[in-house]
């Protein structure tokens, strides 16, 4: 069977009206964050804005990437991103990726025995859900301190802006924006939520990178000019047929009249990235990285965005 998230919406969130230009900020742990931000602010040191979107569709690290925007600027946030954490000294000296490659064994095994993307992300609820039940809920609190410390500004900005995430009990499609009656904070960290999920009143929910692959651009459909900004280069862990592929995505978008653009990090930084990805050292050079990509590609987009 397809799944191809006919039904993007869940019902906290208000279907955002077609327009001219949509931002897509997909997902990518922590240095795809610090690319993102790196590639807008390299777009804009080159003089095309991209924050101007009519809708930013933000996905896990795209949906903080889409929250900080909204609350500093592109070069705020670049140069904040290029101070790497301070390294503690008080903990014996570990693999970064460990907890990524076993986060990612997870999901290959839940995809493998899954029938479709809506039977996934079903599975995905269910086990993030176990785990919850585990841990006694402690995680909660201090997940939603940690995204509210990486906000500038924790008020939904005015500019149309969608948050996704899955409800952890159905598997069903969910969006947050500033009509949903969401706290900004809750909504991204409902679309991070990768392992446990996240409570937001009596629902639960898990990342938004299970909804349709890490981008979820097909929610930008009806759109004439969109933009796709994909710190994993749109790879994905799903069969291929089940529909739910960047690449798909794409295709539809062109085929029902909009035009297109997909950015992704160069081949000689892919290193930083797929199981680096929660490497915080790495998210300077990341940010540099996407900056050098910005600027390069800011005169061949602003076609695009004009």
């Amino acid at each position: 069977m397809n799944d191809t998230s006919a039904s993007p919406l869940h019902a906290t969130s208000t279907p955002p009206r077609a327009g001219r230009r949509a931002l897509v900020l997909g997902g990518g742990g922590s240095t795809g964050n610090a690319w993102l931000i790196g590639v807008i602010a390299g777009l804009h040191d080159s003089g095309l804005d991209v924050t101007d979107a009519d809708l930013t569709i933000g996905t896990s690290a795209g949906a903080t990437a889409a929250a900080q925007l909204g609350g500093a600027s592109p070069a705020e946030l670049f140069e904040a991103t290029l101070v790497a954490p301070p390294q503690r000294n008080d903990r014996p000296p570990r693999d970064p990726s460990k907890p990524v490659v076993d986060h990612l064994d997870r999901i290959r095994t839940i995809i493998a025995s899954s029938e479709d993307a809506a039977d996934m992300r079903r599975r995905m609820g269910s086990a993030a859900l176990a785990m919850a039940a585990a841990s006694e809920g402690a995680w909660q609190a201090q997940w939603r301190a940690t995204v509210a410390s990486r906000l500038p500004s924790q008020d939904w900005p005015e500019r149309s802006m969608l948050i996704t995430a899955v409800d952890a009990h159905t598997g069903e499609p969910a969006g947050f924006d500033r009509h949903s009656g969401v706290d900004l904070v809750d909504a991204v960290a409902a679309s991070c939520s990768s392992g446990q999920p996240f409570m937001i009143g009596d629902n639960a929910y898990i990342d938004g990178g299970y909804r349709s692959n890490a981008e979820n651009a097909d929610l930008a459909a009806g759109y004439e000019r969109v933009l796709v900004l994909s710190p994993l280069g749109g790879r994905s862990l799903v069969p291929e047929q089940w529909g739910t592929h960047l690449s798909t995505q794409v295709e539809a978008l062109r085929t029902s009249g909009s035009t297109v653009e997909t950015v992704v990090p160069e081949d000689d930084a892919e290193h930083l990235f797929g199981a680096n990805a929660m490497d915080l050292s790495l998210r300077p050079a990341a940010a540099r990285a996407g900056h050098d990509q910005g600027r390069a590609l800011a005169e061949r987009l602003s076609v695009l965005w004009r």
